[in-house]
């Protein structure tokens, strides 16, 4: 199974990973830390995005050819990068799940994104600036998913996020 798990920075998308990956094997990835490990290497920035993008894209196929379930923890903040998971799970012959996180707890969504430990070397954060831009630039998504309201109770959402991965 592929899972897109998709939002806004500082939503929880990684979060919420994380704790799946705790409970079930899949191999997890994540374009944050893609992005990190381009920007060490030299790249800049700019030239990262779609790239990071087509990297996870490279490295999801065999494991889900292998019956693997894979997470793919991205923003995924236009239809066109939407569309690239739904065709790779389409071409893998394996299901799709998408979780989209969201916070709509304003304050606790700038609070979270201020606050917040960085796990990864080399990718600096998202400023509440970059995040705002970033929300102006989100299109709504109308698919078929899972939308998890995260400003409340961490263990009720992954609770939620396993029971739609079961098909419950």
């Amino acid at each position: 199974m592929l899972v897109e798990i998709c939002g806004l920075p500082g939503t929880g998308k990684s979060t919420i990973a994380a704790r799946i990956a705790d409970v079930r094997p899949v191999v997890w990835l994540r374009i944050d830390a893609i992005e990190g490990a381009m920007w060490r290497n030299g790249l800049t920035p700019d030239q990262t995005g779609i790239a990071a993008y087509s990297v996870a894209h490279a490295l999801a196929p065999p494991h889900l050819q292998r019956g693997m379930t894979v997470i793919a923890d991205a923003v995924s903040a236009v239809e066109a990068a939407r569309q690239g998971w739904r065709e790779m799970a389409a071409a893998a012959g394996v299901p799709m799940r998408v979780i989209e996180t969201v916070c709509p707890d304003e304050m606790e969504h700038q609070r979270r994104v201020l606050y917040r430990k960085n796990d990864l070397p080399g990718f600096p954060l998202p400023s509440w600036a970059e995040v705002q831009a970033a929300t102006a630039a989100y299109e709504p998504r109308i698919d078929d998913r899972l939308v998890l309201d995260t400003s409340g109770d961490l263990d009720g959402c992954v609770r939620k996020a396993l029971n739609y991965l079961d098909g419950h």
